[in-house]
This record gives structure tokens, sequence and C-alpha cells, in this order.
């Protein structure tokens, strides 16, 4: 069974669905023990990195993160989700994220013929392909909306990117902690890939 945050975030009921198309049981939950026995995971969002870190203290979403994190079981952030996980966020000076992993989150820099957000249809480039990616061929094609983007820490970890008036790192993997800028459950055929190697890990 797969739990997905229910923390009043923005698109989440678009990552449930696209999970039953896949077959997959799913549940919007908040409830630590239904997380506990979850197999997989899933932090979703569009929103504000800052109304999304206090959604996640008010709800204790937070500790359920860092308790099913630490069970090593495949956890999936997506777009806000994939934000959340590392330390801060130039959108929310002095907010602190759930510091999982390493690395900054910045604006899109402002350029000519770069509106931002950036929304719209994106190329991937893999690096170090990793586990969401078998299946998916080098330039395929995904969905983007949003105005910050990553910069993680360790290069090891981006598995990958995508270019959009800078270099993006489009989605990581560390351990069991998965996650994309991009909106997987908005990109097709494709999308539904991803999310069906994540079931499936």
């Amino acid at each position: 069974m797969i739990a997905i945050l229910d923390y009043d975030a923005g698109n989440i009921k678009s990552v449930e669905k696209a999970f039953k198309i896949l077959g997959e049981e799913t549940i919007l939950t908040r409830d630590f023990s239904v997380i506990k026995d979850a197999d997989r995971l899933v932090l979703p969002g569009v929103g504000s990195f800052a109304a999304a870190m206090d959604n996640l203290k008010k709800y204790e979403c937070d500790k359920a993160i860092y308790d099913f994190v630490a069970s090593g079981k495949p956890f999936l952030g997506i777009c806000l989700g994939l934000q959340l996980l590392f330390d801060s966020s130039e959108e929310s000076p002095g907010v602190q994220g759930l510091g999982l992993l390493k690395g900054e989150i910045k604006r899109i820099p402002d350029a000519e013929g770069i509106k931002v957000p950036h929304i719209g249809w994106n190329s991937l480039d893999f690096p170090n392909k990793g586990r969401l990616f078998e299946g998916i061929h080098e330039g395929a094609f995904v969905y983007f909306v949003h105005s910050y983007y990553l910069k993680a820490k360790e290069e090891g970890i981006v598995t990958a990117t995508t270019e959009y008036g800078c270099h993006i790192h489009a989605s990581v993997q560390k351990d069991n902690i998965y996650a994309c800028q991009f909106h997987p459950e908005k990109s097709s055929t494709v999308g539904l890939k991803i999310l069906e190697n994540f079931a499936k890990l």
C-alpha cells in the first residue's frame, strides 16, 4: 500500500489518481499508524516552502517522515516535496526544511527568453541513471511547474537534470529517498512509468 501525505498542500489528488491508474492501492493520510504500516510513502505538493513546513509541523507529518525514512522503506518527494527534503529555500529565508538531504533550493534566475515560473515540458539527462528511470530513454520529456530549483551538494545523488536558464537537478536518489522536481503524475506515459518503477521498488 502506498501512503500519500495529506498536509493540505496542492496537487495531492492527481498523484493519488495516477497511482490508481496503475492499479496501486493508495491512501491519503496523515495518520501515524497508517503511514507506519504503508509499504511506500509519497510527499507531493505545490505551494510555498514556508506554508508547507508549517503544515507538516502542525500535523506532525515531519515526525512521520523521519520515522518512515529511518525504516528503510521507499520514500518519494514530488515538486515541492523534493525541495522540503533539503535544509532551506531562497523562497522562505530563515525557514528550516526537513534536512534529510544536502543542497540549495534557489530561484530560477531571470534571463532573456526565460519565464518564471517554469511551466512546461523539458527533456531529462541522466548523469547517474537511478532506479526511477529504468526503461526510460535519455531525452524523455516530463512536465515542470516551479520557480525554485535544486542544486544538490552531492553530485552523486543526482539522477536526472534539465536546462532552463540554469542547470537544474531534476531528480535525486539517496538510499531509500527518491525525489523529482517535475510532476510524474502529469507527465503522460513517461511519468506513469516513473511512478510504476517507484511502486515496484
